[in-house]
């Protein structure tokens, strides 16, 4: 399995406001948010779709990045950690990349202890997310 997922708990009445508390519960784990790609925005201004909130959170720890990128430079293509912040429905779903995986085509023991460190902050996330 390359991904793993959480429906928020929570009631929120904006898309935006989920994606606020996933961003903050993110940074609670000392996982920062380097990219947001608004995918529903891109496909309205590109296509003229209306789709359901969709967003594409990057997530780094900057000394784990380094750690990836100094053990195997072309691993840097691996990062960062990607999470989806979607509306379903009623509820907002977020749907966290497995680091393990995708990190583990690296075939390098050091970026292996990267990626347990990852999972288990983005397990954090997921458990706050949970609550």
């Amino acid at each position: 399995m390359y991904a793993f997922s959480v429906e928020l708990k929570l009631s929120y009445t904006d898309f935006d406001d989920a994606v606020a508390k996933v961003k903050e519960c993110l940074m609670a784990e000392k996982l920062g948010v380097v990219s947001d790609v608004n995918v529903s925005g891109i496909l309205k201004a590109k296509m003229d779709v209306d789709y359901p909130g969709y967003r594409i959170l990057g997530a780094c720890v900057p000394p784990l990045a380094k750690r990836v990128i100094d053990a195997d430079s072309e691993a840097g293509a691996l990062l960062p950690c990607n999470v989806i912040v979607r509306q379903e429905g009623d509820k907002v779903m977020v749907t966290f990349m497995d680091p393990k995986p995708v990190l583990g085509m690296a075939h390098n023991a050091a970026i292996d202890q990267v990626a347990d460190e990852a999972m288990q902050m983005l397990e954090g996330v997921k458990t706050r997310l949970a609550g």
